[in-house]
């Protein structure tokens, strides 16, 4: 990236940053589009350049958040090689972003205030970089190494979302009906049993040593981890 196209970057996350922390201190409706650029030190007509207006960026935000919550799960993943079955990958992507959630109530509240499927399937497909991947590619590029084939992926992963996202914000947030380590296990085996709904075969059997193959040329076909972002 050259130095232009740096400053640029740098100028539209430091408006999200400023969003960010306002609508988190001042709620959404109470924050302007001035208070966003005097806070993050950028002219009024620097906004313009990035955002149409202040519901353009809290969408770009809770994009921009989700992605990165997503990326930095994935990222944990690349650690833990041993882990190459699918479902369990998916189980430990979920058990990492409950955990970001659990570190961070601002971000449950700003996200799942404003989180709809029609919204969130578009940030599924948004990458905040040219060179990031999205979090669906993610999901496309695991799924493509699952012991089993599914049907309908795609409604296999919006049923996974909707359960994670509506049996555990009440639990991180108030401890309610139970607090989230309690939930986990209950919440984990009902994703267990989505996978095993959605089923349809399971693929030919993989030797041990087609394993070490697959687990060899599995990070090369993963897309890179984003960059490190606040």
């Amino acid at each position: 990236m050259g130095k232009i196209d740096n400053n640029k970057q740098m100028k539209r996350e430091s408006l999200l940053d400023s969003a960010f922390s306002l609508f988190i201190d001042n709620g959404f409706n109470k924050t302007s589009i001035s208070d966003i650029v005097n806070n993050a030190g950028v002219a009024k007509g620097t906004f313009y350049l990035y955002f149409k207006d202040k519901y353009d960026i809290r969408n770009h935000l809770i994009a921009h958040k989700a992605s990165q919550i997503f990326q930095a799960a994935y990222t944990d993943l690349l650690r833990h090689p041993d882990i190459q079955d699918f479902e369990e990958q998916v189980l430990f992507i979920t058990d990492n972003i409950l955990d970001q959630f659990a570190a961070n109530h601002s971000l449950v509240t700003l996200i799942s205030k404003h989180l709809s499927w029609g919204f969130f399937k578009n940030s599924l497909t948004f990458s905040p970089f040219s060179d990031a991947p999205a979090i669906y590619t993610i999901y496309e590029s695991l799924l493509s190494h699952a012991a089993y084939t599914y049907r309908s992926p795609e409604l296999m992963f919006y049923m996974i979302l909707e359960l994670v996202s509506g049996t555990s914000y009440n639990a991180i947030l108030h401890q309610q009906p139970i607090p989230l380590e309690d939930l986990k296990p209950e919440l984990y085996d009902a994703i267990r049993g989505i996978f095993k709904q959605f089923r349809i075969r399971k693929k030919r059997n993989v030797t041990e040593s087609t394993k070490k193959t697959i687990s060899s040329a599995q990070q090369p076909d993963h897309p890179a981890p984003l960059r490190a972002t606040q």
